[in-house]
């Protein structure tokens, strides 16, 4: 078992070598390679809730969207987007979030939203929940692949998931690097939340960052915590290094 220093020393390097554009590209595919071309939050909202499954599977469904389809009328948006489909979403759960993004932008912005919840007490999660509720409501659509797509609000958050793609768009929108898009100004990355995958889940274990068995919410903060003690202002830095030393099998 490594020490906390040794640790350190690991993740620190890994977080500086892999702080570069070139870690995305169509040979280490990543949704935020799509994102990043864009630098538009809506946009990286759709690249990061469509984040599961295959990386390149992700990316090649990506490149198929034409985003300005979220600047068009709603009628439009149904008629282009009628063949495209994912995994757990069919075409009517693709079209839905297109026109509820698009309906949101005449209301208020993904931040404003998300720092309306988070603000009273600093909580991510309360964020998240109110942007979630005000989402389903802007256009209510119950299918199960769109439920899986934008989530619900846990009535028990104690019991809740990872809610790994709306921690990993929050990474892109508030920490700002050479990877992260850093486009929002309003939350603090202190209090951001590791996006847990299955890939980090496992290295964290290995390494012995992370004790929790369950694959949860309560396992993404006990890793966040953990990652306090090497960054108290920027935990999360050390997500895209434990990310990639899981998918590339080093740990």
């Amino acid at each position: 078992m490594r020490s906390l220093k040794d640790l350190k020393i690991l993740l620190d390097k890994e977080v500086q070598q892999r702080n570069d554009y070139e870690e995305l590209s169509y040979a280490k595919p990543d949704p935020l390679l799509v994102a990043s071309r864009y630098r538009d939050e809506r946009i990286a909202l759709i690249c990061a809730l469509f984040g599961y499954g295959n990386a390149h599977q992700i990316v090649k469904f990506l490149d198929s969207l034409d985003f300005s389809l979220l600047d068009q009328s709603e009628a439009v948006i149904a008629e282009a987007l009628r063949q495209h489909y994912y995994r757990f979403q069919k075409h009517e759960d693709v079209v839905a979030l297109f026109i509820a993004l698009k309906r949101l932008q005449d209301i208020e912005s993904i931040e404003n939203l998300f720092y309306e919840g988070y603000r009273k007490e600093q909580d991510i999660l309360s964020g998240l929940w109110h942007f979630i509720e005000t989402l389903s409501l802007l256009y209510p659509h119950h299918t199960r692949g769109y439920r899986f797509l934008i989530g619900i609000s846990p009535k028990n958050p104690g019991q809740a998931g990872t809610y790994k793609r709306y921690m990993m768009f929050l990474r892109w929108m508030v920490r700002d690097d050479h990877l992260d898009m850093g486009l929002w100004q309003k939350i603090e990355k202190r209090d951001l939340i590791i996006p847990l995958d299955t890939h980090t889940f496992h290295v964290s274990h290995r390494l012995g960052l992370l004790q929790r068995k369950s694959y949860d919410m309560k396992a993404a903060l006990e890793l966040t915590e953990q990652l306090r003690l090497f960054d108290p202002e920027d935990p999360v830095k050390y997500d895209f290094a434990l990310y990639r030393l899981g998918q590339e099998g080093r740990y």
